[in-house]
């Protein structure tokens, strides 16, 4: 027993550091979207006299960030919708079915993951424009899914490939068609990946800003990301209300983590073992 608390003071020293890295810039930014710009320059890492929702107001109201909010959470809903709906689908089929081609377009979908989004950035911009989805919601949404659906069908087939292949063969006897296994089998057996993959897709899909950038060029079409980088410009003599735009981006995530990391946790494991 003796031994062990030595180990673990070695474990937890550095998990607090890093935790404490992690928190206090999201501190720092809160204690700074409650400043007046005169309190901010004078000191601003003081801690703020009273809590003061003037910032985050002008912020959500005046600057706009209530639609660019609006914007995100559309765009994301029906990326994340789209991705879990075809990547489920695919993940099945490449990690439970067997057909002709199978393993050499798995293997297409693994080198996908390798090619940075700056290589096809110019090609994406000719075929948006060609095609007209420059500056519409359909055009970002089917941005993120192409981006994003390799990473998808990669970690759900690595799911769905840790199935038993009984359940599958007692499917088929009962009757299911191929479409009524991945119904009735895979999607509730598959759960706690498509939550954590959903989740991971949201997160992505949130916090971008080039591919936004690209598509939605329009200031009336921008997301949350975007318009927040737009502040730093806009608002460079008035940081608090800049702070306040950072923070209205943030709290979404953090609450994401705070409800669901146990099941961003479970589904991240759970096909990491057989059977």
């Amino acid at each position: 027993m003796t031994g062990a608390r030595p180990t673990r003071w070695v474990v937890a020293v550095p998990m607090a550091a890093l935790a404490l890295a992690t928190i206090y810039p999201l501190v720092f930014t809160a204690n700074v979207a409650m400043k007046t710009r005169r309190e901010y320059t004078l000191d601003r890492f003081s801690p703020t006299g009273s809590l003061r929702w003037d910032n985050i107001v002008k912020a959500w109201t005046s600057v706009g960030m209530s639609r660019y909010f609006l914007n995100s959470v559309v765009v994301v809903a029906c990326s994340v919708a789209l991705l879990l709906l075809l990547g489920s689908m695919a993940g099945f089929a490449l990690g439970r079915l067997r057909f002709r081609g199978s393993s050499a377009l798995f293997l297409g979908i693994l080198a996908a993951l390798f090619v940075p989004f700056q290589v096809i950035m110019v090609p994406l911009a000719r075929i948006m424009a060609d095609t007209g989805l420059v500056d519409t919601y359909p055009g970002l949404v089917l941005a993120y899914v192409a981006q994003f659906l390799p990473f998808t069908i990669f970690l759900l087939a690595s799911y769905y490939s840790t199935v038993p292949p009984e359940i599958i063969d007692a499917a088929r006897i009962d009757g299911n068609t191929t479409y009524g296994v991945y119904r009735r089998i895979m999607l509730p057996i598959g759960a706690p990946a498509l939550v954590s993959v959903g989740v991971l897709n949201a997160l992505f899909c949130w916090n971008d800003v080039l591919i936004s950038l690209l598509v939605m060029p329009s200031a009336e079409h921008r997301t949350l990301m975007v318009g927040v980088t737009s502040l730093r410009g806009q608002y460079s003599d008035d940081i608090p209300t800049f702070a306040s735009g950072v923070l209205i981006a943030a709290i979404p995530v953090l609450v994401v983590y705070l409800f669901l990391q146990r099941q961003i946790a479970d589904g991240v494991t759970a096909g990491s073992t057989k059977g």
